[in-house]
């Protein structure tokens, strides 16, 4: 997880997310297709002894620097006994990828977070290798699959293993962590809050009180990341359902979660309705910034910073503390337990559960490659120890310090002016690349994760009786096919235009509790019904296939 935007993903790290996907929104170079004409003879290694060449697009955040300038490129190619061709794509993914599917015409592998999608699979997967008859030639993902579970079923797309996942170990379980400005509660003498109520109190203490002690009211008692069209994601309100008892995942993506076995969605649930009424009751108040509808992601940042070692924002969520508050003030901070919805309830207190530690489909090759074998050396040598460590955290050398052959120590910025987190995806691929750490690796991690890590220690009850089975959707092991994918994609999309515009006008003008019928009528019609019937089934068949 970084400091990029969160979606739902990986982060505008659930979500998302929804996803990290989102994050990744990147350019299309032109393409040469695997099986063109202009690699086949380069890459043929026929016996003429000519060292093969492997097309590679690789899926980029913005701030990554070109491939050229990685150390380990190198070290892969000698690896695999190939030279790389990289399409580099850094912006408008979306927008060039399915012409380049609709074509046919795609490269040797394709390398990214879910940048080719299950959708995309279940419609083009005659495009891409079933690595499942190859797994001989890749004993480092066989290895991954064997030790890691889940891997090998989030692999799996009807039958056939069209895509590798990557697995980073050390994450926490959820992207989203709660803090309130500790220093401002010491300075106005108040506890800690444990429920809304209390959370309430706090709050209008923070915008009257001048906890700051500037003398201006320049206090933000809450913010939360932009809320946009097409669901929840990281470090936004969704976060507080997890107080009623419910358990989302990804930050909430489009509202689907499991509770004893059954698919629901929370978007026709009371329990979403107290949250909303919840968030007007503080935006009445003036408790949550007046932009937080309209600002962006890097807004909801620098204005968290504050001046100086001046805070502005006493109750938010984000990475670590460090990234969501700055270098300046972010020691004011403290991580907090989730909230009860109210004192002495029954239900238990939930947390977002996001799957970061095991994420889907960064490699996909062509079924069409230009050297077969060279290009699965490849592939095997990304999930490398050495080469591994190296897609996430950067160059052993100035980047990574290899203590062992199993212990690694992550560095220090280079450049003294990026934090661990900027550093991260300047350097290398970081969480978009392909990457599995084994069990065996230790690694003193930078600072920003092990904050992270830190930070996560209060949430950590709320996932401590929690059945993953039962509980837990599991999206993403759920792999629809395509006509299933099209109904679900359709209706999602009528469901979030009538659930996402009520949110913000029900948080900013109310009516939540006046038009809640109207508007889970108008849901139900969306094809609600019809969509969990779809993600029911597939659910059973998951868990069936546990058994």
């Amino acid at each position: 997880m970084t400091a990029a935007p969160p979606t739902r993903r990986r982060y505008t790290r659930t979500a998302a997310a929804a996803s990290f996907a989102a994050v990744l929104s990147l350019v299309l170079a032109a393409c040469g297709g695997g099986g063109s004409d202009t690699d086949s003879d380069a890459s043929s290694g026929a016996g003429d002894g000519e060292t093969p060449t492997v097309s590679i697009m690789v899926i980029k955040h913005p701030l990554t620097k070109p491939m050229a300038d990685m150390a380990w490129v190198k070290q892969l190619e000698e690896e695999a006994g190939v030279t790389i061709t990289w399409e580099e794509v850094s912006a408008d993914w979306d927008q060039k990828k399915n012409p380049m599917l609709a074509a046919g015409d795609v490269p040797d592998l394709i390398i990214g977070n879910n940048a080719i999608t299950d959708a995309d699979l279940a419609t083009f997967g005659s495009l891409f290798e079933d690595l499942s008859d190859d797994m001989d030639a890749l004993p480092n993902v066989q290895a991954m699959f064997d030790e890691v579970d889940g891997a090998q079923a989030m692999a799996t797309f009807n039958d056939a293993e069209k895509s590798v996942p990557s697995y980073k170990k050390f994450w926490p379980t959820a992207i989203t962590h709660q803090y309130i400005n500790q220093q401002w509660l010491d300075a106005l003498g108040l506890d800690m809050p444990t429920t809304w109520d209390e959370l309430f109190d706090v709050l209008v203490a923070f915008k009257e009180l001048d906890p700051n002690g500037n003398g201006q009211a320049d206090e933000i008692p809450f913010d939360f990341a932009p809320v946009g069209t097409t669901g929840f994601g990281y470090f936004q309100p969704s976060a507080l359902l997890g107080s009623t008892g419910m358990q989302i995942v990804g930050g909430g993506g489009g509202g689907y979660f499991l509770e004893d076995g059954e698919v629901k969605n929370f978007f026709v649930d009371e329990r979403y309705r107290d949250v909303v009424e919840f968030l007007n009751r503080c935006w009445q108040a003036g408790l949550i910034s007046a932009d937080a509808f309209t600002q962006d992601y890097s807004t909801y940042q620098s204005v968290a910073r504050g001046t100086g070692d001046t805070a502005r924002v006493g109750f938010s969520w984000g990475w670590s503390g460090s990234d969501r508050f700055g270098p300046g003030v972010y020691e004011q901070y403290t991580a907090m337990a989730p909230l009860l919805q109210e004192e002495g309830q029954s239900a238990p207190v939930r947390w977002s559960y996001d799957f970061e530690n095991l994420t889907r489909n960064h490699v996909t090759m062509s079924a069409d490659p230009s050297d077969k074998d060279a290009v699965l050396r490849v592939i095997n040598a990304f999930y490398s120890p050495d080469i591994s460590i190296q897609v996430l955290f950067g160059d052993i050398g100035p980047n990574v310090e290899k203590v062992s052959d199993t212990e690694y120590k992550v560095l220090p910025p280079a450049d003294a002016n990026l934090d661990p987190s900027t550093w991260k995806w300047t350097s290398s691929l970081a969480d978009n690349g392909p990457i599995f750490m084994r069990e065996n690796m230790e690694v003193e991690l930078p600072s920003d994760l092990a904050e992270a890590v830190e930070n996560a220690v209060p949430l950590e009850p709320a996932f401590a009786d929690l059945d993953v089975d039962t509980d837990v959707y599991p999206a993403p092991f759920i792999k629809l096919d395509a006509a299933d994918q099209s109904t679900t994609a359709v209706n999602d999309t009528a469901i979030q235009g009538i659930a996402m515009p009520a949110f913000a006008q029900w948080v900013t003008s109310g009516g939540a509790a006046d038009g809640w019928d109207s508007y889970v009528s108008q849901i139900e019609n969306a094809g609600l019904q019809a969509n969990l019937d779809i993600l029911q089934t597939y659910y059973d068949d998951y868990i069936a296939s546990k058994s």
